[in-house]
């Protein structure tokens, strides 16, 4: 007998892959320049130079046997201590090393840190629209989903909402900022609150209550928007960061876990999470992208692409007559559908060639999203084909 709830995961891929997919198979039917896939967030600018200068001179420099040869379970302290180090310098604050536990990107990061910190009948909340594979990493862990919609339109945290979703079976929350899918930054305003309602209700129920900060866009910021690094706002703050979008690393998989340094009993959690890595077999992310990271630290890959995207999409979208959230962060745009039902609003864009994730898989209704991180010159060409998804919603 096989596991009956992985059997399903695997038989059923997520809407965005399923898109993905169909839109490989339609390109080579009817060319790649005839389909619009906006389906995936898979970065398409290179990655920066130093990226591939310092694996070059670590090819050169550094002996096979170090280069291709097991780390620390949690990863090099060198590396580290210059993640920390970088973090301290860029955003204030006071984070250490020893408890930064390196991982093969964020994904594995949540993993991990969520097998650390839950057990059965754990409430994690989530804030719709969110990234749908939370769900399944959560219950994978043992613990319960609870959904707080966001408002509208700004799509900032409902906080009514928020404090009646608390309990005392609440063990974390998890934000996403820039989130996925509607590209919207969580303001200093935002997070400020947010830490005062957290440390009322860890009052309130005489425990910690975790704050998760799944950051793999967190440089991917636009507009002079700045971004508020959550351990200065709230102690028991974790974070759960990527390089793949900052560094257009996507099939690498190098990111890590912090606890942050004012967290209750940071060194027992730290050890927790060492331990969940230990009990899933995440230890040891690949050690040459593990040396390549200090030197690439503060560098990315040219945000200037996927700013100028935004713009022209916003902007022509805005203009045939489509609601768009505007966004200040990521690669997405998150655009309301023309009609109520956006699973039917995705599979009408498909007769045009236009492939957009319906909201749905977000646990939030009524839009698409859209992922922008494309080549310019798709933008252009798909112009066309969205103008006519809405003419034909809108024939006189």
């Amino acid at each position: 007998m096989i596991n009956d709830k992985m059997f399903e995961l695997g038989n059923s891929a997520s809407i965005i892959r399923e898109l993905f997919e169909y839109g490989k198979k339609r390109k080579k039917i009817i060319g790649d320049e005839n389909v619009f896939d906006y389906s995936i967030g898979n970065p398409s600018n290179p990655a920066p130079e130093i990226v591939n200068e310092t694996l070059t001179k670590l090819l050169k420099e550094k002996s096979s046997i170090e280069l291709h040869g097991y780390t620390s379970a949690q990863g090099d302290y060198e590396v580290r201590t210059a993640i920390t180090n970088y973090l301290n310098k860029t955003y204030g604050c006071a984070e250490s090393g020893d408890l930064i536990y390196l991982t093969v990107g964020a994904a594995a990061a949540l993993t991990i840190l969520l097998h650390a910190i839950l057990t059965t009948g754990d409430e994690v909340i989530v804030f719709a629209p969110y990234f749908p594979e939370y769900k399944v990493f959560i219950e994978q862990a043992g613990g319960k989903v609870v959904v707080v919609n966001c408002e509208v339109p700004s799509f900032q945290i409902d906080f009514c909402a928020l404090r009646k979703s608390i309990t005392k079976n609440t063990k974390a929350i998890i934000i996403d900022s820039p989130n996925n899918p509607t590209g919207v930054v969580l303001t200093n305003e935002t997070i400020t609150l947010l830490a005062k309602v957290l440390n009322e209700k860890e009052k309130e129920f005489h425990h910690p209550i975790y704050l998760i900060s799944d950051e793999p866009y967190r440089e991917l910021i636009y507009d002079d928007t700045k971004y508020p690094f959550v351990t200065n706002f709230y102690d028991n703050t974790i974070v759960c960061y990527s390089f793949s979008k900052s560094l257009s690393l996507a099939g690498e998989r190098i990111g890590y876990i912090l606890v942050g340094s004012k967290a209750v009993d940071a060194k027992r959690l730290y050890t927790a999470v060492c331990g969940a890595g230990r009990a899933l077999g995440y230890v040891c992310a690949p050690a040459i992208f593990q040396y390549m990271l200090p030197a690439c630290l503060g560098h990315t890959a040219d945000l200037s692409v996927y700013q100028k995207n935004r713009d022209m999409l916003y902007q022509e979208l805005t203009k045939i007559g489509y609601e768009v959230v505007y966004p200040n962060g990521a690669f997405y745009l998150f655009v309301k559908a023309l009609e109520e039902d956006d699973l039917s609003f995705s599979k009408r864009a498909q007769a045009y060639e236009l492939l957009l994730v319906p909201s749905k898989s977000f646990g939030f209704s009524g839009y698409v999203r859209i992922s922008y991180c494309v080549n310019p010159k798709m933008i252009e060409n798909s112009l066309k084909a969205f103008r006519a998804l809405y003419d034909s919603y809108n024939k006189r």
